[in-house]
């Protein structure tokens, strides 16, 4: 039996197919299963720069990378996505069409005998009642409707100004010092673990990388944020034996 082999990436931010860091990605991609051993992929949001419902645009503007985890799950490899503020209503392309299991909110789980806090991150803040709203709002069914029967060319444009004011919303956080970004991450760390004990919380969203420890009495608590491919290109690899980074500087063809 294959011993857990887990990646986890976010906010990769992809905004075409053929760029140097569309390039990285799907280097990456195509090692797992080949020269890195995978059970799972996570993807932890914001992985493009705009994914909206099943739209045929999407699909044919990052075919590349659809055919790569298609490819994976066919190979069995559990691969998860949680939307992020940037691709929403991933279901019935991503989950019903490549059997990814997608996650609309934060989840706890167990993988290598550990428990995991897995989430986006967009949920950092609790006194962002204006960001928090929108989010609630984004995910009403009444606009996964009108995301998936809008005509592609007028959802893209809408999407796609959206997206640069989401990224202009949330710059506060992402433009601030990482010594302040890092403190808010530990702090929703806290929060979390008051509520929901876990061994490794993992996010993104906050383009900082961070991995530290917390204790809990004489229990120590890992929380690690992914960072962004905007500014190093990374995972972070957890199996039975660690949790480990892995850098990813170059194309492996």
């Amino acid at each position: 039996m294959m011993s857990v082999a887990a990646y986890f990436v976010s906010d990769v931010h992809l905004t075409d197919a053929s760029g140097d860091r569309a390039e990285l990605f799907l280097s990456f991609l195509r090692r797992l299963g080949a020269d890195l051993e995978c059970t799972h992929l996570f993807m932890m949001g914001d992985i493009f720069d705009l994914w909206l419902s099943d739209h045929q645009y999407f699909q044919e503007r990052y075919r590349n990378v659809v055919d790569q985890i298609r490819r994976l799950t066919m190979e069995g490899v559990a691969v998860h996505y949680f939307e992020g503020n940037h691709d929403l209503y991933l279901e019935k392309f991503w989950g019903k069409e490549l059997g990814v299991d997608v996650h609309p909110g934060p989840i706890n789980t167990t993988l290598a005998g550990l428990r995991l806090r897995l989430e986006h991150g967009d949920e950092l803040d609790p006194d962002d009642t204006g960001y928090r709203f929108l989010r609630w709002f984004l995910r009403t069914p009444v606009m996964k409707m009108v995301a998936h029967w809008l005509p592609e060319t007028l959802l893209v444009r809408i999407g796609e100004r959206a997206s640069q004011g989401s990224r202009a919303y949330t710059s506060g956080y992402k433009s601030q010092d990482q010594a302040t970004a890092r403190e808010k991450i530990l702090a929703h760390g806290r929060r979390i673990l008051a509520t929901k004990p876990y061994d490794i919380l993992i996010a993104g969203h906050i383009h900082v990388r961070e991995d530290r420890e917390i204790s809990s009495g004489e229990t120590k608590h890992r929380i690690v944020n992914l960072g962004s491919w905007m500014e190093r290109p990374s995972v972070f690899v957890l199996t039975a034996s660690e949790g480990r980074w892995l850098d990813l500087d170059r194309v492996s063809k």
